[in-house]
């Protein structure tokens, strides 16, 4: 059961669900935006990327959050996903994060980019 996320219901009045490149697409924000520590059960859960806000943006910064984020889906998402690749790069204020990866179950491959801090454009 793939679920939406944010939790809601649907007209029914039941758990509304998505499709699974949705709930996928979906699961990798979670990663992302949850910060080590933050889910008791699940200490290691998450990279910390939306905490990065605060830091100095640069080169350094992106090369070890690409390695940080790619781990991360490889062992919370490799049941549903292959990762092909992360590339992080720093332009101005914002940390650009674009995720490649194949869904196992089609074998479809997939891209999602996704841009922090500053004034994304």
């Amino acid at each position: 059961m793939n679920l939406q996320y944010p939790y809601g219901l649907d007209n029914s009045g039941n758990t509304a669900q998505t499709d699974l490149p949705s709930h996928i697409r979906d699961m990798i924000e979670q990663i992302l935006f949850t910060s080590p520590g933050e889910r008791v059960n699940r200490p290691t859960f998450g990279t910390g990327t939306a905490a990065l806000v605060f830091a100095p943006n640069s080169d350094s910064l992106a090369a070890a959050q690409q390695q940080l984020i790619q781990a991360a889906l490889q062992q919370w998402l490799s049941d549903l996903i292959r990762v092909v690749g992360v590339d992080v790069s720093n332009i101005d204020a914002t940390l650009n994060i674009t995720v490649r990866y194949i869904i196992v179950q089609t074998q479809q491959p997939q891209t999602q980019q996704l841009v922090y801090g500053g004034a994304a454009a």
